[in-house]
């Protein structure tokens, strides 16, 4: 049976409460990707805190640090294995099943850092914990095979993309079709997403959401694969669900094509069965700077 491990790149922005909280974010997701260790090195105290807080059958993942994949790369010198082996310290506090490892876009595999990469994994040792690595840059047969002599797991965002190669394990941070991390998934691309992952057939499932609308995302998703259904996203449909999200922070005056860019990422109700991006309302309006919301909604009913 497919072990499914659904939640979000960290509990910061959960506000169930006056603070964030892991132990109510995990009342509703049973895992997180810790972001906090990519920009800083917590205390082994704030760490053991945060397993303490958490239940039992909870399971948290560990970024690694930016020190290492961003500032010194993945070489074989003194301090890529002391930071190397102080994540490695917080996955065991945590109990952590995997490293997470993002280059980023500016880490060129080439000749010489590939050497230097299959230097640095030849000589660590993980101890039990599986290897992550998030390549934003150019795959090719020398890295995929790299990857694959180490056993590490390609991570891609699966609504773009799949993995290089099939592995016992997925693991995917999703942060969709948008700039940046501004996107909000319609039931189809969730769907996708959830097919794309029938279709590897892996044994365990690590899906991280990261967009601006991530809780719900991740929450929408549980649902799915929990039931087969999607809730709603408003307690409205058609035109007064679209209101409903353009209220929380539409400025005006705005021209269309500012909407567009603004707003067009976020998933309205168009019917109690259907959401589609609000782009898809707004792309139907005339060329013309609005000077309210109630502009928006008046000019879009006229034209339904």
């Amino acid at each position: 049976m497919t072990e499914y491990l659904i939640g979000t790149g960290g509990w910061a922005y959960f506000n169930a409460s006056d603070k964030p909280s892991i132990k109510a974010y995990a009342r509703l997701f049973n895992f997180v990707e810790v972001n906090y260790t990519f920009y800083n090195h917590p205390s082994h105290r704030m760490v053991e805190n945060w397993r303490r807080v958490a239940p039992k059958n909870f399971t948290f993942t560990v970024r690694c640090n930016q020190d290492l994949t961003h500032r010194i790369g993945l070489r074989a010198v003194d301090e890529a294995y002391e930071i190397f082996d102080r994540m490695l310290g917080i996955c065991r506090i945590l109990e952590a099943p995997v490293l997470h490892l993002e280059t980023p876009r500016s880490y060129v595999l080439d000749k010489a850092s590939l050497a230097e990469a299959r230097q640095f994994f030849s000589t660590i040792n993980p101890k039990g914990v599986r290897l992550a690595w998030e390549l934003r840059n150019l795959m090719t047969k020398e890295v995929r095979n790299l990857m694959q002599d180490f056993g590490i797991i390609h991570s891609v965002d699966l609504s773009r993309e799949g993995p290089a190669w099939d592995s016992d394990m997925i693991y995917t941070r999703l942060f969709g079709k948008g700039k940046h991390n501004r996107y909000q998934f319609i039931d189809e691309e969730i769907v996708e997403i959830d097919q794309r992952i029938a279709k590897l057939q892996a044994k365990k499932i690590i899906a991280s959401f990261h967009g601006l609308r991530m809780n719900t995302d991740a929450l929408r998703f549980k649902q799915y694969r929990e039931s087969g259904i999607f809730s709603n996203v408003t307690p409205f449909t058609g035109a007064d669900s679209a209101r409903s999200v353009l209220s929380e922070d539409a400025k005006f005056p705005s021209a269309k094509d500012e909407l567009i860019e603004d707003q067009g990422w976020k998933v309205f109700d168009l019917t109690a069965n259907k959401r589609v991006h609000l782009s898809e309302l707004l792309s139907r309006i005339p060329e013309r700077t609005y000077k309210s919301l109630d502009e928006v909604i008046n000019t879009f009913e006229g034209r339904a």
